[in-house]
């Protein structure tokens, strides 16, 4: 199929998502108590005096009858009212499972402020406490005690199109996290549907509950998963095999990303189903186009990412995405493969990934250094250290994705100040207390030449008389994107081009007045409108490869208008 030309006319800038067409009747069966007990069609006081009356409301609500807005701003009252980010965090879990439409609206109007209490840091506190604040069932639970049911168990559901699914393992930076690790699913797919539109009624958050080495969890009197140790090797891809086929055989138009599996884990599941179905890994790719996508913001727009020297700390799922995604935007920018491989320098926690060292795994051979790669250099130990790498490699861009908060110390951000005028430096660890520096410090020890930027929300920092801003590297700048392009187009498979056209299209969304403040990335607050741009690249993309099944006109619809948006349609009951 020919790429589709997908020129679409100008969005919004104000930070809300626009306002989009949706069908304006629905025919409803349930009616009463069942009515206001399902979430996705309780209106709650918005139900007019007509409908009360068909579907059996009357004397069940208060008399009064708000709008939307209204409720919306009752809503923020009581948010507010919540002081801690884990009593937010619970309250709008809450709202979200008595009222989606209200839950989204509410989320729209303060995306900004309201980001980081649903996702991105106060989510993991939020998973780290799952079973004790545990209010109502969500999602489908994957075990060995029901895995060979699962083609009756996804019976259950109804058009599917979307599914986050983590085993729990490997959660943000706080590990093992069990049965509470259906949190992240939660949250991630909140996240499509507030920034791309996706239906929250079609998607669905999918845990692996294959037990827990976390032995906080096993002791918690209150813990909900499964006692046991976690399983490993046959037993545990028996289960995953077993999903990925019956739910294949149920959706199989349907998109999966893998979510915060451990790293060997993570590699080997997406290796292990990529080409079964689309899914991605978003650990992985899109932390890696995430990184990229600032990397050419900074370097002018591309023009000079070719000349840097890259370290990444971090050689887990992040940290090796990361790595994959400089080299494929290095390689698309012109270098050949040797020559972008050799500017790549992955860190362990013990040195430089030597080839032949004991901690160097598989997925790590491409990126390791050999003795002919060092040749000339001066190190101390048997490896070089962080700082010795920065020395003799002349690195310029420091890229943190270690979960080892203060890592980049004055001495090591120094030593990159000395090889170019304007470091890089990236501290993309999750949550804020593990970044590996924070941006206040990387701009005192560089005399504010440093251009930083955070996986975690960041303040803005005050150096010599000059006010810089943060970007915040956060993922949710490409995933719901690039599930939304995979979507429009009908793409039969992610492949990682579709990440890299992701990266360039984030970059291009940066704006030169943010660029002229020091942020490499755009403001969370112009969410949907990066999204919309990076999905409009990746259907493009999709279509070139010969990956997309839908139409051009199809496919700019469906760029065009989101298919859900918060807002009440009229009912009718079934005749």
């Amino acid at each position: 199929m020919a790429t589709p030309s997908l020129l679409l006319t100008a969005v919004s800038h104000s930070g809300a998502r626009p306002e989009v067409d949706v069908k304006t009747k629905l025919t409803v069966s349930l009616q009463g108590r069942a009515l206001l007990q399902d979430p996705f069609l309780n209106k709650g006081t918005a139900f007019t005096p007509e409908e009360r009356i068909l579907f059996h409301l009357e004397g069940r609500l208060p008399p009064r009858v708000e709008t939307l807005e209204e409720q919306v701003e009752r809503m923020y009252a009581q948010y507010r009212e919540n002081h801690t980010p884990l009593e937010k965090h619970l309250f709008l879990r809450s709202l979200q499972e008595y009222n989606r439409t209200l839950y989204y609206a509410l989320l729209n109007r303060h995306v900004e402020e309201m980001l980081p209490i649903v996702y991105t840091p106060t989510v993991g506190e939020a998973i780290q406490t799952y079973s004790t604040n545990f209010r109502e069932p969500r999602g489908l639970v994957v075990t060995r005690e029901n895995y060979t049911r699962l083609d009756a168990m996804l019976e259950e559901y109804d058009d599917t199109e979307l599914v986050v699914a983590t085993d729990a393992e490997g959660i943000l930076g706080i590990g093992d996290q069990g049965f509470g690790g259906i949190g992240i699913s939660i949250g991630k797919l909140t996240l499509y549907t507030l920034v791309a539109g996706f239906d929250p009624a079609r998607t669905l958050p999918v845990v692996f509950d294959v037990g827990t080495d976390n032995q906080d969890l096993l002791n918690d009197p209150y813990y909900l998963g499964i006692r046991e140790p976690r399983l490993r090797g046959e037993a545990y891809f028996e289960i995953l095999d077993a999903f990925v086929t019956a739910f294949k055989k149920r959706f199989p138009q349907a998109i999966i990303q893998w979510e915060d599996f451990s790293r060997g884990n993570a590699f080997a599941v997406l290796e292990r189903y990529q080409d079964q179905l689309p899914s991605f890994n978003d650990d992985i790719q899109g932390t890696g186009a995430t990184a990229l996508a600032g990397l050419i913001a900074a370097t002018d727009h591309g023009r000079t990412l070719t000349e840097q020297k890259f370290l990444i700390l971090g050689a887990g799922a992040g940290g090796m995405g990361v790595a994959w995604q400089v080299y494929h935007g290095l390689v698309q920018l012109g270098l050949t493969s040797e020559e972008a491989r050799s500017r790549i320098h992955l860190m362990g926690r013990n040195g430089l990934m030597m080839q032949g060292h004991p901690r160097v795994e598989p997925h790590h051979q491409f990126f390791a250094k050999t003795p002919e790669d060092i040749a000339g250099w001066t190190f101390s130990g048997t490896i070089p250290s962080m700082l010795e790498t920065i020395q003799q490699a002349g690195i310029t861009v420091l890229l943190g994705l270690s979960g080892a908060g203060g890592a980049f110390s004055e001495e090591i951000v120094q030593a990159v100040h000395a090889n170019t005028s304007r470091p890089i430096i990236f501290a993309l660890s999750n949550p804020t207390h593990l970044a590996e520096v924070t941006p206040e410090l990387a701009l005192q020890w560089t005399d504010g030449q440093a251009i930083v930027a955070t996986g975690s929300p960041f303040p803005d920092v005050y150096h010599q008389d000059r006010i810089f801003k943060i970007g915040q590297g956060n993922n949710t700048f490409i995933f719901p994107g690039v599930g939304w392009g995979v979507q429009a187009a009908g793409a039969t498979s992610i492949p990682s081009e579709l990440f890299t056209a992701a990266a360039f299209a984030l970059a291009a969304a940066v704006t030169p007045e943010r660029l002229a403040d020091g942020a490499v990335f755009p403001r969370i607050a112009d969410l949907f409108q990066a999204n919309q741009q990076v999905a409009i690249r990746v259907a493009e993309k999709a279509a070139a490869m010969g990956l997309a099944t839908r139409t051009p006109e199809e496919m700019q619809q469906a760029l065009l208008e989101p298919e859900w948006a918060p807002v009440y349609r009229t009912y009718n009951p079934v005749t």
